[in-house]
């Protein structure tokens, strides 16, 4: 189903290797890289660079429930079902550490936006926030009273929305730590939470097949689509915060219009449940996982001929009707005058090329510091075994000198 104007969206390629349906998938920033979990106990980064061949992560004791790469890219983290979460380096030795973070399966890691925080949500009912920098334990949330599938940070990392199968959502204070605010989901459980990159609103993926899409402000509803037939078990925002792409179990994958409130695409690819599905942090490509055991990545396409304007004029702002839509300002003000424009292009140009080397260069120093931190960590537990075996030697030598002085 195709918009006027809008090129649809095309299958780039997809990625077969593991054994068991996918259940998670994320790129990195630059979108080298893909990370998917699956079923099958493995975590695997595939390369989105032609005859690049793809890492096997193999630690998790069961089921990987959950991935995701840190802003900066030099991190993926990962829970599973074994009750730990794992923080792996995605090069080839694919070192990694380990924590136990939950008294049951892990269902949901995310990183705040400045890569120094993680959350996760679990089976045992609670949402923790750790630090990233040696797994510190900072704090639980635990009002919910069934299992915890997914916890986010708002943008800005100011709040964290959870979505449990008692039917409710809710929104944390990160800093006071308190529940300000409960959605209560009549209807079935929710699977998938997100926040609008705009941090105004939220969208759920429901048991219902439903899809709904809540002010943080005012805390209401604002739109419902009811355009699955089945479960829908993960959604995505695009960038721009004008699309919104649902995976469910009646094996489709559905882009929704989010200013227009209606359906843009309907895409068949996976045989049975669409598992999963992510928008690049660009937005001009997007992954699915199903559980035909397959991780596709596709070509965003219809965002081509706006996104570069949507990006340097987006503002977002809700209505009281309850709709959501975008100010263009400089778009609504007509054409600025023609002579200004070669220079003001070729100023721009300059700048934004500054600007890159210097995202670039910034990044890149993040990167490292994120590898040495981790280096150092893996290091960090190596020596503690050594301690450890260390410890035993000397134990058992002294029961054999006790032995033999007897």
């Amino acid at each position: 189903m195709a918009a006027s104007g809008l090129e649809d969206p095309s299958l780039e390629r997809h990625f077969k290797g593991h054994r068991d349906a996918i259940t998670s998938v994320d790129f990195n920033l630059n979108k080298k890289q893909l990370a998917s979990g699956s079923m099958d106990s493995c975590l695997m980064i595939w390369s989105m660079r032609p005859q690049m061949r793809a890492y096997r992560f193999v630690g998790h004791k069961d089921a990987v429930m959950c991935v995701q790469f840190s802003p900066s890219g030099h991190l993926v983290a990962s829970g599973s079902r074994d009750k730990t979460v794992r923080l792996w380096i995605p090069s080839v030795k694919g070192e990694s550490t380990v924590f136990k973070a939950h008294t049951a399966t892990v269902r949901s890691v995310h990183f705040s936006s400045d890569g120094q925080s993680l959350v996760t949500a679990s089976d045992d009912k609670t949402v923790k926030v750790w630090t990233v920098h040696r797994q510190k334990f900072l704090f639980s949330l635990s009002q919910h009273i069934n299992w915890v599938r997914c916890a986010k940070f708002s943008p800005d990392g100011r709040l964290i929305a959870s979505a449990s199968d008692d039917k409710t959502i809710k929104l944390w204070d990160k800093t006071s730590r308190e529940c300000i605010h409960s959605f209560c989901e009549h209807g079935g459980f929710v699977n998938h939470v997100d926040f609008h990159p705009s941090g105004t609103c939220i969208a759920a993926a429901g048991t219902d097949n439903t899809v709904k899409v809540w002010d943080v402000r005012m805390n209401r509803l604002l739109q419902h689509y009811q355009v699955h037939s089945a479960v829908v078990n993960c959604l995505s925002f695009h960038p721009s915060g004008n699309y919104l792409i649902t995976a469910s179990n009646d094996s489709t994958l559905k882009i929704l219009d989010l200013l227009e409130g209606r359906l843009l695409y309907t895409l068949h690819g996976h045989q049975g449940p669409a598992t999963s599905v992510v928008f690049s942090r660009t937005g001009d490509s997007f992954a699915s996982g199903g559980s035909d055991e397959q991780v596709m990545v596709w070509k965003t396409n219809f965002d081509a001929t706006d996104y570069g304007e949507v990006l340097k004029t987006q503002k977002y702002a809700t209505n009281v009707t309850g709709s959501l839509h975008n100010l263009r300002s400089e778009m609504d003000c007509g054409d600025p005058p023609k002579k200004t424009k070669a220079q003001d292009s070729a100023r721009n140009q300059h700048q934004q090329e500054e600007e890159t080397n210097l995202a670039d260069t910034l990044e890149h120093i993040v990167g490292q510091l994120d590898v040495l931190t981790q280096t150092v960590s893996i290091l960090e537990q190596r020596l503690t075994l050594t301690e450890d075996k260390l410890k035993e030697c000397l134990e058992n030598q002294q029961k054999l000198m006790h032995s033999k002085g007897n």
